[in-house]
């Protein structure tokens, strides 16, 4: 027996294998459709706020996609620290650089967060505090080279090894900083 909100048809504007599992085990039932946006923001825009324009940028081109009475549900993170968003590494090197700069510090973890058709849209974001320890070059590098974290804004995955044995403390949802803000989600679809 599913409880009122999983009943709606869901449109996941994502091909990301993490988001479409959340949303599986929240008992959701959808179709997954990537949106083909460049992830481009302008650069006054700020942690959250970059957030929001991508997930919304995403959504913009998927609208028109939508069958029935289907809600779309588009997400985009930014891991921002000291005031920079990391974004996803395009080497090794980079992806050194970033766990190096979040080694022994405390960094923000931001979803942005659009569900919408028709009849109503919501734009808004979660927050999650993450605290990783003080990492070595031998634990970044082997992370690096096992778990090629280059899909991954700042370079790694909580869900991973790398946040088993390097993340300290979390302020905030896990699963934001998975990538989907799963209790706003569940939230928005009670009060649909």
């Amino acid at each position: 027996m599913a409880v009122a909100w999983q009943k709606h048809p869901i449109l996941l504007g994502s091909q990301s294998p993490r988001r479409a599992q959340l949303l599986k085990d929240m008992g959701l039932s959808f179709r997954q459709l990537a949106s083909k946006v460049e992830e481009h923001y302008p650069s006054e825009l700020k942690g959250a706020q970059i957030a929001e324009f991508l997930a919304e940028l995403k959504a913009n081109s998927l609208l028109d996609k939508l069958e029935g009475d289907e809600i779309l549900i588009c997400s985009d993170t930014v891991v921002w620290l000291e005031g920079k968003s990391l974004e996803k590494a395009k080497s090794k090197n980079e992806a050194r650089e970033m766990l190096l700069a979040l080694s022994g510090k405390e960094h923000a973890v931001i979803s942005g967060l659009f569900m919408g058709n028709q009849k109503k849209s919501l734009l808004c974001h979660d927050q999650t505090l993450v605290k990783f320890k003080s990492l070595s070059i031998e634990t970044i590098d082997y992370y690096i080279d096992q778990y090629q974290p280059f899909d991954k804004a700042g370079a790694y995955g909580i869900q991973e090894w790398i946040g088993m044995v390097g993340i300290e403390s979390i302020k905030g949802s896990y699963f934001t900083v998975m990538g989907l803000p799963c209790h706003r989600i569940a939230e928005e679809l009670e009060a649909w």
